[in-house]
Order: C-alpha cells, then sequence, then structure tokens
C-alpha cells in the first residue's frame, strides 16, 4: 500500500494508522519506519533479480530512454532510466532500470558516467538498439561519450539509430517557437486567469458572473505552465469559453486592470483551432502500450502540411509564425 501511493514511511507510526489496524486484527505488531525501509529495499532486490532474469533470456534488443527530474522541495536533479522491449509474445515491456540522485553539475560527463553504470550494472550494454533522450547539447555529448566506450559491431547499423531525439520534446520546442511570436498576447491572457484563480473569493465573482450572462462554468480556469505548450493551449481553450465574462469584468471590477484585447482573443481563436493537431500528436507521442512510429508517421506529415498552409494565411503573424515552426520542423 505504502509503495503503490506513495504513502510516507512513517504513516505506520502514526496512532491513526496503528488504532485503525488494531480494529481489524488485534494481533497485528506495529512496526517501525526502519521496517518498512528494510522491507521495501528487499522488495527492490528481489524485483531487480526477476528483472534482470527477463532481460538476460529475452531475445530482442533492449531501448532505453533517459530524462532528469528535479525534485520540488529539495531541488535535487535525479535521473530515469527506463528499458523498453518486445518479449517472446510480441508484446512491449517497459522497466524502470533506476532512479537515481545525480550531483550538481549536470555535465555531460557525470551524466554519461551515472548512465554507462547503469547499463553496466544490468549487462545489457551489448543488447540495445536506440537510446531516446532530450534534444539538448548535453546529451549530445553524452550519447557520443556512451559510443566511444561501446563496441560499435554489437549496435545496429554502425550506431546510425543509437541516438534517437525525442519526438515529444521536439514538438514542444516547435511550439514554443510559434508562440514567442505572440508571447505578449498570451502573457496578457495568462494575467487574467491569474488574477481571477488568486483567492476562492475572487473564483467566485468570476463564476457568477459568467452565471449572469448564462454562460455555463463548465471548465473552471486553470493557470499554465509556460516551459509546457499543451498546457498553453488548454489555457487557450478555457479562457476562449469566457470572452464575454473577461469583458464585463474589465469594465465592472475597478482592481481588474488587465486588459486582454480584441487582436489577442481573435489570434488565441486561431491558435487555438491550429494548436488542436499538435495537442494531438503529442497525447500520441505519450501513449506506452505501443510502439508509435507507424502511428505518428502520417500525422507528423499532417503537421507538415499545417505549417505550410499557415505561410499561405493572409495574417502576418501568422506568417511568422510559420516560418519559425518550420526551421524548427
Amino acid at each position: 500500500m505504502i509503495i503503490l501511493h506513495e504513502y510516507p514511511l512513517r504513516m505506520v507510526e502514526h496512532d491513526g494508522f496503528r488504532e485503525y489496524s488494531a480494529a481489524l486484527q488485534l494481533l497485528f505488531k506495529p512496526v517501525s519506519r526502519n521496517t518498512i525501509k528494510r522491507h521495501i529495499l528487499q522488495i527492490y532486490d528481489m524485483e531487480k533479480e526477476k528483472t534482470i532474469s527477463v532481460l538476460e533470456a529475452n531475445r530482442s534488443r533492449i531501448s532505453i530512454t533517459t530524462d532528469m527530474w528535479t525534485s520540488s522541495n529539495q531541488k535535487k536533479g535525479f535521473m530515469a532510466v527506463t528499458a523498453h522491449f518486445i518479449d517472446d509474445s510480441w508484446a512491449m515491456q517497459s522497466r524502470i532500470l533506476r532512479f537515481i540522485y545525480v550531483s550538481c553539475p549536470h555535465t555531460a560527463e557525470t551524466l554519461y558516467e551515472a548512465l554507462n553504470d547503469c547499463l553496466m550494472d544490468w549487462n545489457i550494454d551489448r543488447k540495445l538498439s536506440a537510446i531516446s533522450v532530450d534534444n539538448c547539447s548535453t546529451n549530445k555529448q553524452m550519447i557520443t561519450s556512451l559510443i566511444e566506450k561501446l563496441n560499435s559491431s554489437d549496435l545496429i547499423l554502425n550506431e546510425t539509430l543509437f541516438h534517437m531525439r525525442c519526438c515529444a520534446h521536439i514538438l514542444n520546442l516547435i511550439v514554443k517557437d510559434g508562440l514567442d511570436v505572440i508571447g505578449e498576447g498570451i502573457e496578457r491572457i495568462r494575467s487574467s486567469v491569474l488574477y481571477w484563480v488568486a483567492t476562492p473569493k475572487i473564483t467566485e465573482k468570476f463564476e457568477d458572473t459568467a452565471h449572469q450572462l448564462n454562460i455555463p462554468y463548465s471548465k473552471r480556469l486553470v493557470l499554465d505552465c509556460p516551459t509546457r505548450w499543451n498546457s498553453t493551449y488548454f489555457i487557450l481553450t478555457t479562457t476562449l469559453l469566457y470572452k464575454d465574462v473577461f469583458a464585463r469584468l474589465s469594465v465592472h471590477e475597478k482592481q481588474y486592470k488587465i486588459k486582454i484585447l480584441g487582436k489577442d482573443w481573435k489570434l488565441a481563436a486561431i491558435h487555438q483551432g491550429n494548436l488542436k493537431l499538435f495537442y494531438q500528436v503529442t497525447e500520441m507521442f505519450s501513449g506506452t502500450k505501443y510502439p508509435t512510429t507507424n502511428v505518428f508517421f502520417l500525422h507528423v506529415c499532417d503537421i507538415r502540411l499545417s505549417l505550410f498552409d499557415w505561410l499561405k494565411s493572409e495574417n502576418e503573424v501568422i506568417k511568422e509564425m510559420a516560418v519559425k515552426m518550420i526551421e524548427k520542423f
């Protein structure tokens, strides 16, 4: 239960948990957090041995995905390494091989050492097919260092397919380049949403105004994450539903001094429609239960055709966006 729901280990020492357990079974012997920690590590060792056996017995090659993650509370960097392979029943399998703290600075050499140690520890360095990483220069250097240590004869087509750039990350960069063109308008929309979700009382006033205008408050206002364009797509989709609400409140609410311009709404509507295809393809990239290349290839072609259609737009802003996005594409 603790592993499944990621509960804190100290939960087993809480009075409420012990009373609950005793009510179910008087013979239950309370344990400490250290005992739980020891049991979890024993489970980890057991599961690791099982996974090593599966990987050694498996006859297919193994793909690796890896990325860095920074914890929000301690601001520490962690590397996650996942193996993907096709088993003898022709089913896709994924196993998390490592989730490990990586000390700063996160240079290419530091990341290389952490990844290489993982591959050697799991004894899969001679069964690799490809490694997928974000499209950044540090990762490129990391993969170059790794290739130098591996035997090229063990890699497919002399390593030409070894380094794979993450499609979802590249798509994210393409859209972000395009959205930079209309950054000021999006920032005004973002600031307006921030104002109306600041406190429950202010949010309630926004909702009441929507009801006065007979606009169903079916979707709550939510802030986006500027580094993730698909959340910006959501904020555009949601705010467009309440365009008239924002307009009314800008007149009657003295404290609300942010003005979303008419051109902002016009561009938001255009981009919300144009970005729908990008959102759908991003969702497809995020699938974990199917090999994606054959599925998403036609949609990547659709994106290319759409971008060239944008070049023919009469709107100069759309044209400028298309130029930047095609260059990244």
